[in-house]
């Protein structure tokens, strides 16, 4: 699709496409946001969080259906989830104490946590206190011992290794990992021996994020094993005591198509495939999936302004003002996400530059503004001939994208925008040069204070 097709306003939502693609959103609406909120700036479409929601609950109609938080984890994209009915699934303490902000109850909130620091078992059991409905997921026995040391003797599930990773790349791939889960062949022991101090009610397995077409024979495997461990608790050979679970959680992990090209997922035929994999369950047993990527990653978009326009014997370098501190991904994974050249800029006599739709589609590289090689969104990308001042637009980045920006380089991070009903919204602000020492001068204050009293 050019550059002027795609300026043309997004699918309406009633039709509900499987992707969201970066040339589907509106160029118009998208240079407005830029020109009042300024560059890097990251916009989430809350209308494509529900249908994506509204998908996933479509193809997934007698499971539980939990939200991954750790891909986003906005007050604005919470209560969007919240409200279609998802649970949430929480990494850490700070993503429970959001969950709660956004009106999740302790019924809808799963804490998933890997070696959890004191600090978090600490909040967590304190919050359970008050919420007793909440679960806890525990990756050890050792974590089990902890929970005890805390007065904890709630809802536990059990986190199961099972031996069978998938993923977009090695570094996300839980599955096989031994960081993650009680290995295979001692959860049963592991989750019997639980039940006598804990409410043992599910057992958990992850295979990996970005689980791509081509994965799913690794995603069917990890469900089959979930489905028989869950069927030697509920009837355990040797006079052992069965274990009743009321859920089987398969992870979730579900890919998008960041690759123009790239075919969307078939959901319904995962969910048909989840389905006869992990069956039969025991009555009473449900099933379980947490995605997240899936949920959030088509509805946002970071726009990044270009300003400096670089050509060199092998290269053509075009420097934006958003980097590896704005989207981690492409220098962490080495990610792809798609690249939309949405102009506006000028030509080197001053002059305005022509539409994108008149210019040549040119092979750059996409550097950030950070000291690091790693530094690029993109390489060997033909965009439509860039021109210092133009917009682009980044695609695909409304998963893990605001979520891992940092600090580094001493860099503030930018500001969201939700857009929701169509009405653009700010949800975080851009952080400034003063916030990057907030901590610092609040030490200070407190040495001060401190010093003083003592005198």
């Amino acid at each position: 699709m050019s550059d002027a097709d795609a300026s043309a306003a997004p699918t309406a939502p009633d039709e509900n496409p499987q992707v969201r693609r970066v040339s589907d959103w509106d160029a118009d609406r998208l240079r407005d946001l830029a020109a009042e909120h300024e560059t890097p700036l990251y916009v989430q479409d809350i209308d494509r969080v529900r249908e994506n929601c509204e998908r996933l609950l479509a193809a997934f109609p007698d499971a539980d259906v939990r939200y991954a938080v750790k891909a986003h984890t906005g007050r604005a994209v919470l209560e969007a989830v919240r409200d279609a009915g998802l649970d949430a699934e929480c990494a850490s303490a700070g993503e429970v104490d959001r969950a709660l902000a956004a009106g999740f109850d302790g019924s809808r909130l799963h804490y998933t946590a890997v070696n959890p620091p004191a600090r978090d078992l600490d909040y967590v059991a304190g919050v359970a206190a008050a919420e007793p409905d909440l679960t806890v997921t525990v990756g050890a026995v050792d974590t089990l011992d902890r929970l005890a040391e805390r007065g904890y003797d709630g809802r536990v599930c059990v986190r199961v290794n099972p031996g069978v990773g998938a993923g977009h790349h090695e570094k996300v791939t839980t599955g096989g990992a031994a960081k993650f889960g009680i290995p295979y062949d001692r959860a049963a022991d592991a989750a019997r021996d639980a039940a006598e101090r804990f409410d043992v009610v599910g057992i958990h397995a992850h295979a990996g994020s970005g689980i791509d077409p081509e994965q799913l024979d690794s995603h069917r495997e990890l469900v089959a094993r979930m489905g028989d461990l869950a069927r030697e608790l509920a009837d355990p050979d040797g006079g052992a005591a069965p274990v009743d679970l009321d859920y089987v959680d398969v992870g979730g992990g579900f890919g998008v198509p960041y690759e123009e090209d790239a075919p969307p997922l078939d959901l319904p035929a995962v969910a048909e495939a989840t389905r006869e994999a992990v069956a039969p369950l025991p009555d009473g047993t449900d099933l379980a999936v947490e995605p997240g990527r899936y949920v959030v990653a088509d509805a946002g978009v970071l726009l990044t302004r270009v300003n400096t326009v670089k050509p060199t014997p092998d290269e053509t370098v075009v420097g934006v003002d958003a980097g590896m501190t704005d989207l981690l991904r492409p220098a962490m994974y080495d990610a792809y996400h798609p690249i939309r050249n949405l102009g506006g800029g000028r030509d080197r006599d001053g002059g305005d530059a022509p539409p994108v739709a008149e210019r040549e589609a040119t092979p750059v590289t996409v550097a950030g503004p950070i000291c690091e090689t790693g530094d690029t969104l993109g390489t060997n990308r033909a965009l439509a001939d860039p021109r210092r001042g133009d917009l682009l637009a980044v695609g695909i980045a409304g998963a893990y994208g605001y979520e891992m920006a940092s600090q580094y380089n001493s860099r503030p991070r930018p500001a969201e925008v939700a857009l929701d009903d169509g009405t653009a919204t700010v949800v975080r602000r851009r952080e400034a040069l003063d916030d990057l020492t907030t901590v610092e001068r609040e030490a200070a204050r407190g040495r001060a204070d401190r010093t003083e009293g003592g005198r």
